[in-house]
């Protein structure tokens, strides 16, 4: 297991694993979690630390060993939590008229917290951490963690209450005004997925604690150990221990707790399936960052080859493919097929190994799964297998997670639009693999065509320097997201 761990900072000549002792905050050593020495998560309610009557075992990704042992609260344990959250008023922790010291409280928490995640042995235990539950290569993971520090340098010091910032609007006649605050909801949930343990939930859960909500936290229970040591540090940086509930459980668990407690909104990101039923469960208090299909237009202009095949590999097959806004459609106009961006691409992927976890376990759809929809797809007329298309080999994954290399395949774009094929080829697999097609100059109306019948949205690209090209690749009714972190609030007039 430690041949994927034996990475080292080049920024210095020693290895931080040492460090782990000097982590006060920390309870585990990311290099040691192991079948022989198994890791423990708890569950955080009413400012304490609890364990449970059960106990979930998360399987290693790499090898199968059951190496956490996770609280796992069942429909009979949920009562704290849910007398947590409904002791929460609705006017919140603090808003701009309550305990507004509070906003000030949490900059300088965010100033802390910024600081101990600069420091490299923090960064790395937590980059190490990460890859140990959802494998992906060290600087995919210490990235992550970066991406999180900056959030916080965001929300330093006076940071908090600027955001809170109010607007009045002139009324219409004498001594009337109309005045707005950013308001809390009071008692909120927020929901996160596995593949990013760390930049995802922190940066939903400071937004609501910003703006003065009391959040339950739920992490995929594969990955919540990254949340409950990033919870440890934000104690150890000031935020004080009542201010966040942190559980580990089932999906249904989560429900019956939602269903009672009756929070006055929950954040959620992650399938759409489980996103619509929580929609209709929650009656619409909700904000859902779901599945996304993502797309990616290449224009007439060919230029920087090596960087666009390299963007392109990023965006596709970087973390496995496991991100809501992986590449999965790449439209090549008939200028970049005459060039050698399929054949770069094709070499990028094909370095990409197990061994510096470059590629690695898929998480949430098995090999056969992810074979058996190619092979469903190259029955398509015209259809051809690019690269990949194989399982990994020579690992000890287990066969609950998926193991498969960088996978791209060719469909003609007439056949992607037919109706009898559109809905295989537009289904998000959630690992590396995209669909690749080609279009003539003729043909953009047919790529605006596919790209209208999409329903699940989250990013996409346009590459070109035309911006004639650019404006009429743009012209179509669908909304494309991008990703932003959230902050809980509503508004209030008075």
């Amino acid at each position: 297991m430690n041949r994927f761990l034996g990475f080292r900072n080049k920024c210095s000549p020693f290895s931080f694993s040492r460090y782990v002792h000097s982590l006060s905050f920390a309870t585990v050593k990311a290099e040691e979690v192991s079948g022989s020495q198994p890791a423990e998560v708890l569950n955080l309610v009413k400012g304490k630390w609890t364990s449970s009557s059960s106990w979930n075992t998360i399987p290693d990704p790499l090898n199968g060993e059951p190496f956490i042992r996770v609280a796992d609260v069942d429909v009979n344990g949920i009562q704290p939590f849910v007398e947590s959250l409904s002791q929460v008023p609705k006017h919140g922790l603090h808003n701009p008229f309550k305990a507004p010291e509070r906003y000030l409280m949490l900059g300088d928490v965010s100033t802390k917290a910024a600081h101990k995640l600069a420091l490299p042995e923090v960064s790395d235990f937590f980059a190490k951490l990460i890859q140990r539950v959802s494998p992906k290569s060290y600087q995919q993971a210490l990235g992550e963690v970066f991406v999180t520090r900056k959030f916080f340098e965001n929300f330093c010091g006076d940071q908090v209450r600027f955001l809170a910032r109010s607007f009045a609007v002139p009324g219409n006649h004498l001594g009337q005004q109309s005045h707005g605050f950013r308001w809390p909801y009071g008692p909120v949930t927020i929901i996160t997925p596995f593949n990013f343990p760390i930049e995802i939930p922190v940066l939903q859960l400071m937004g609501a604690l910003y703006m003065g909500n009391k959040p339950l936290l739920k992490v995929d229970s594969k990955v919540s150990i990254v949340m409950e040591q990033t919870l440890r540090l934000l104690h150890e940086c000031g935020l004080p221990l009542e201010d966040v509930d942190f559980i580990n459980s089932d999906g249904k668990t989560m429900n019956q707790i939602l269903l009672e407690a009756k929070p006055r909104m929950t954040l959620f990101t992650g399938s759409s399936r489980v996103a619509e039923k929580l929609a209709l469960d929650l009656n619409g208090r909700i904000k859902v960052e779901d599945a996304g299909f993502d797309w990616k237009i290449l224009g007439p202009d060919v230029h920087e080859e090596d960087y666009i095949a390299w963007v392109c590999d990023q965006d596709a097959y970087a973390c496995s493919g496991q991100k809501c806004s992986a590449q999965s459609m790449l439209f090549v106009h008939e200028n970049w097929s005459k060039s050698s961006l399929l054949h770069k691409l094709r070499d990028l992927a094909a370095r990409r190994k197990l061994d510096d976890l470059t590629v690695g376990p898929v998480l949430t759809v098995t090999t056969e799964v992810m074979l058996d929809h190619m092979n469903k797809l190259l029955e398509i007329n015209g259809s051809k297998l690019l690269f990949g298309g194989e399982a990994l080999q020579n690992h000890s994954i287990p066969t609950i997670y998926g193991a498969i290399r960088p996978t791209a395949i060719f469909i003609p774009l007439e056949e992607i639009l037919k109706e009898d094929n559109y809905e295989l080829v537009t289904k998000e697999i959630f690992g590396p693999f995209q669909i690749v097609t080609e279009y003539k100059h003729d043909e953009l109306p047919l790529v605006l065509n596919a790209l209208e019948r999409m329903h699940a949205h989250l990013t996409a690209a346009v590459v070109s320097n035309d911006p004639l090209f650019v404006q009429v690749s743009q012209n179509f009714d669908s909304v494309v997201l991008v990703f932003l972190p959230f902050t809980l609030m509503s508004s209030i007039n008075s």
